[in-house]
């Protein structure tokens, strides 16, 4: 039956165009931006997710430019420490050439001074980001208290327990402790090589640096000498073990790269399976509706036809 004044096939057909129209126009949009999900409205539960999830991958971010830095810094002082070492070990070469007789004590001495020289030059260069822990310097303060040397280096961070930190106690690592006054080796104080190393079996005979430091045209004694020599042993130990907490340090670094890289993966997959679409599904759905908008305007089409021919009756 039709009727006049109100053409129900019609109504259903437009109502039918409209809810197609609408489906477009949604998949147009996620075809344009690549999100199903764009604000809360869409999907309140799945958007406040995602956004809680962006938000922690933003900080882990953070976390990973701050290991780059603390990474970085840890290399300069290992560096360093490294080549201390390798200069302490020349100085203990010295000191056995020493105790050959006939030994030119003038000569081995002006090279120990030279080696001297040479470690408050590594340890005055291993400057990082206004740090220097191998002359002292933490945190811009010169010769810090136990509690200022304990440095706090950003380590990870969680949603809940906030940010993390890998805990190091930088004097374990001072090679002298008064910083850029060490101008001299007489003006070097504290620190692995500024105090003499002493043992049960060694009578404290001086240090590396400092106003005591080693001096064979001093002490020419064979029993000085080899007092000398156990203590360079005993710096070297000290200064391997200092390396080995910096070691301990960077791998620790190095294990927490990896950890936040994977969690920003983990969590940039997460948003993208909450929040993105499916580009072969969207594209497919597109054209399926495009489909059927141009059927929807055909069948439009003929039920306003029914109208005109109820008019054709009247003529």
């Amino acid at each position: 039956m039709s009727y006049l004044l109100n053409n129900a096939s019609a109504l259903t057909a437009l109502q039918n165009l409209t809810a197609t129209q609408q489906s477009l126009s949604e998949t147009q949009s996620q075809l344009s931006t690549g999100l199903a999900i764009q604000n809360a409205s869409d999907n309140s539960s799945y958007w406040s997710i995602a956004q809680t999830m962006t938000s922690d991958n933003g900080a882990l971010g953070a976390v990973t430019a701050a290991l780059k830095v603390s990474s970085s810094m840890l290399s300069t002082f290992n560096t360093g420490l490294s080549q201390s070492i390798s200069v302490i070990n020349k100085i203990k070469n010295d000191l056995v050439a020493a105790q050959n007789p006939g030994a030119n004590l003038t000569q081995i001495q002006a090279d120990i001074k030279a080696q001297q020289n040479a470690l408050l030059q590594i340890a005055g260069g291993a400057a990082f980001n206004g740090q220097n822990w191998l002359n002292g310097t933490v945190n811009g303060v010169t010769s810090p208290t136990v509690t200022q040397s304990q440095v706090q280096l950003v380590g990870a961070y969680t949603n809940a327990g906030g940010v993390g930190f890998i805990a190091i106690t930088a004097s374990n690592v001072n090679l002298f402790t008064n910083g850029v006054g060490a101008s001299t080796v007489a003006t070097a104080s504290g620190g692995l090589l500024a105090v003499p190393q002493t043992a049960a079996s060694v009578t404290a005979c001086g240090a590396i640096l400092g106003g005591s430091a080693f001096d064979v045209t001093v002490s020419t004694g064979a029993t000085a000498l080899q007092a000398m020599l156990m203590a360079t042993n005993l710096t070297l130990t000290a200064l391997e073990s200092a390396a080995s907490t910096i070691g301990a340090a960077q791998q620790q670094v190095t294990t927490e790269q990896t950890f936040v890289s994977t969690m920003q993966n983990n969590l940039s997959n997460g948003v993208a399976s909450l929040v993105q679409a499916d580009m072969n599904v969207v594209s497919t759905r597109l054209q399926a509706l495009q489909t059927q908008q141009q059927l929807g305007v055909q069948s439009l089409s003929i039920a306003n036809q029914s109208s005109q021919m109820i008019l054709k009756l009247f003529q």
